[in-house]
């Protein structure tokens, strides 16, 4: 089936050419974007100056909250697809998990057990848990970062697990690392769009939901609990504070099928779910007169009418 451009087209381009012509164009209504936290601001400045309307799914810095009474096979499965699936290049992946003192000894061998040093390769083959980063220019710069992001976090006193190096093994391929940190840590609050996993300790539930919200991210977010009181918790109004709030399943895509999308830094849009349509439509009222009469605002009585 062919469709018209006026239904659908494509445009190809270099850099950062046609996004900037798109978002300056007054013909466009909506600019619906997806990428960095530093792009949405770009667009979205640019694109609110001609009054127009933008929609925004940007950065995520994920988090899974690991409590005494989760059930451990399903949250160390959650959390390292979370981690290294599509080579930890979603917005959606897991970066930070806070599991409880309690079960942190448990939790921490068995990620390092479960996601082998330099086992990075062609994804089909079972033995190979991730395959190679994004080879496009903007994710290629983030996958990079990690190699700085590891000065700064011998700096910060991480303690890391899995990779000897966060560096690329060969060619596109990265090995993934697996670090003990802080909360606090400067590191820790950046995205970083790549296969690392950060490890952090918690007594209190209400103190991890205040370290899992201190991030400027806002996208996904997880809970492994089998205590109700705990789970209703995070999923109330003092709880996550990101777009997405699951229960015992990861950050990593079982929601594509509600409205998809996060709060501060990543933007505040919503893609997909029961009223995405809105955001692509436009609201107009219209009232028909089938009287010979003109009615007037209020019952207002003006002339003959």
């Amino acid at each position: 089936m062919t469709l018209t451009p006026a239904i659908f087209s494509l445009v190809c381009g270099d850099g950062a050419t046609v996004g900037a012509r798109i978002t300056a164009d007054r013909r466009i209504p909506l600019v619906s974007a997806t990428g960095s936290t530093r792009m949405g601001k770009l667009v979205g400045e640019v694109v609110s100056r001609r009054l127009g309307r933008s929609l925004l799914e940007l950065g995520g810095n994920n988090a899974i909250i690991v409590a005494p009474s989760a059930d451990m096979d399903l949250a160390m499965r959650a959390i390292l697809f979370g981690a290294v699936g599509t080579a930890g290049q979603r917005c959606t992946s897991t970066r930070r998990v806070f599991a409880h003192e309690s079960v942190l000894p448990r939790l921490t061998p068995a990620a390092h057990s479960g996601l082998p040093a330099g086992q990075g390769g062609q994804p089909a083959r079972t033995r190979h848990p991730h395959g190679p980063v994004d080879s496009s220019e903007g994710c290629r710069r983030h996958a990079i970062r990690p190699q700085g992001t590891s000065t700064r976090g011998r700096q910060d006193s991480l303690r890391r697990r899995g990779a000897a190096r966060p560096g690329f093994s060969r060619g596109r391929l990265r090995a993934a690392c697996i670090a003990s940190a802080r909360a606090n840590f400067k590191i820790v609050h950046e995205e970083t769009f790549a296969p690392i996993l950060y490890l952090i300790s918690y007594r209190k539930l209400d103190e991890a939901i205040a370290e899992h919200n201190a991030v400027p991210q806002g996208l996904s977010s997880a809970i492994f609990t089998n205590e109700l009181r705990e789970a209703e918790q995070f999923l109330s109004g003092v709880g996550s504070d990101c777009g997405i709030a699951n229960v015992n399943i990861g950050t990593s895509g079982a929601e594509i099928g509600g409205a998809f999308g996060g709060e501060k830094d990543t933007g505040g849009g919503r893609e997909s779910g029961s009223d995405s349509w809105k955001n692509y439509m436009r609201r107009q009222t219209v009232t028909i007169n089938y009287s010979a009469k003109l009615p007037l605002a209020q019952g207002i009585q003006f002339g003959d009418s």
